[in-house]
């Protein structure tokens, strides 16, 4: 079945999902917190509160069946992660669980391939809070020139001509992507060589949203104190592939509660673009 675009606006059916303390660790070490970040690696350090990096709303607030159901049909190994966003309204707790309604809110042709955007809005199940809501797009390599709208070109974002105010840089291990994907993510483009090879890649690339945990720690810890509770939202472009062992150097460009940022790797090559985050006032 080609991309159907007429399936825009389609609403999944409510999902749950459930995390504990372990859940939240497991995902803090996916992302390459350590030995100085106890806070979001351990739940019983002295005089330390666990607390959950913001990224986490990524793996707990997606979901919800029938969205892609309509969509058509297309081979995964060629997906590819577009852009992802995340805006919270105060900070995850450590255990709970939330409902999740997504939303096809686009389908483009971009000639090579088909852009999906979706959005997704999660509750407390507890209190019917809203905790937080995501958006994202995917390129299907291959699904384009089914004659439908181009959708937004470029990301929008013009960095200042000066010299970054922060600028963090992290290592992510060989292994990164083995302790990622115990997340949930088992796409085996991270882990199996010959799937990766299937896909173009020498080997196994590291999950985007992994390089987007590690942005995102930067951004939490440079511009938020480490409190999670000042952190907004956070939103960008995957430009490149990560692999396992590579170097990320985020760099910030501040004005007041915003700032721009992007994501780099040892060799230069820009991975994650066209980067905005907003501060909450706590």
């Amino acid at each position: 079945m080609p991309i159907n675009p007429e399936a825009v606006g389609t609403k999944s059916e409510p999902s749950e999902r459930e995390w504990s303390s372990k859940d939240a660790l497991l995902y803090a070490v996916g992302v390459g917190a350590g030995h100085e970040e106890l806070a979001f690696t351990t739940e019983n350090s002295s005089d330390i509160t666990q607390a959950i990096l913001p990224t986490f709303a990524v793996i707990v607030g997606t979901g919800g069946g029938g969205t892609f159901a309509k969509i058509g049909t297309f081979n995964p190994a060629l997906l590819v992660h577009g852009e992802q966003g995340v805006f919270l309204d105060g900070p995850i707790p450590v255990q709970g669980r939330v409902s999740t309604v997504s939303t096809v809110t686009g389908i483009y042709d971009k000639g090579s391939g088909a852009v999906i955007a979706t959005e997704s809005e999660s509750v407390d199940v507890s209190t019917g809070k809203r905790l937080f809501r995501t958006t994202s797009s995917i390129f299907l390599r291959g699904e384009g020139g089914f004659g439908g709208d181009r959708g937004p070109s470029g990301t929008g974002v013009e960095f200042p001509d000066r010299g970054p105010d922060e600028k963090l840089t992290y290592s992510t291990l060989t292994d990164q992507a083995l302790i990622y994907r115990l997340s949930g993510d088992r796409n085996p483009l991270h882990s199996d060589p010959k799937f990766a090879a299937m896909a173009g890649f020498d080997r196994p690339i590291l999950h985007g949203l992994c390089t987007y945990g590690f942005t995102g720690r930067a951004l939490l810890h440079a511009l938020c104190g480490s409190d999670p509770a000042r952190f907004g939202s956070m939103e960008g472009r995957f430009s490149k592939p990560v692999y396992p062992g590579d170097d990320l150097t985020v760099s910030m460009w501040v004005d007041g509660d915003s700032a721009l940022f992007r994501t780099e790797t040892q060799r230069g090559e820009v991975v994650i673009d066209g980067g905005r985050f907003c501060l909450r006032r706590v």
